[in-house]
């Protein structure tokens, strides 16, 4: 995945999306307002987003990244389609992450599928917007 120099001289612009029955987005708009104290544009989709409706909104923004908090267990079934969605519009420039409980080894699966790095809990937010730039510039 090539992400790097995307919007060389513009605002990183972010997708964050509730994929699949999820129902808890206390995190993610923790995670959006933190983003967006850094500059970022945070596009925030909201709570039970199918994968089309994710990969569409994506396209549509044309976005830099894809974050997607899972919290249900469901990483492993909408990551992976989420980046083959990506990858049929051409987008394989987009960085696809997101975080949630994430075992280990889902985490590696998913990485070598292309997806981005895994966050959970505990992790910082600095951490999270440092990956961000770092993996566009």
């Amino acid at each position: 995945m090539n992400t790097k120099n995307r919007r060389a001289h513009s605002n990183i612009r972010v997708l964050l999306a509730k994929g699949g029955l999820d129902g808890h987005d206390r995190g993610v708009k923790v995670i959006a307002r933190a983003l967006r104290d850094a500059g970022m544009e945070v596009i925030y989709t909201g709570l039970r987003q199918s994968v089309n409706a994710i990969v569409i909104s994506a396209v549509q923004e044309d976005v830099d990244v894809v974050a997607v908090s899972i919290l249900s267990g469901a990483h492993m079934a909408l990551l992976p389609k989420i980046w083959k969605g990506l990858k049929k519009y051409g987008k394989t420039n987009i960085l696809l992450t997101g975080g949630g409980i994430i075992p280990a080894e889902d985490q590696i699966r998913l990485q070598k599928l292309g997806i981005g790095k895994m966050f959970g809990p505990g992790d910082s937010i600095r951490k999270i917007i440092e990956y961000i730039q770092q993996a566009l510039f």
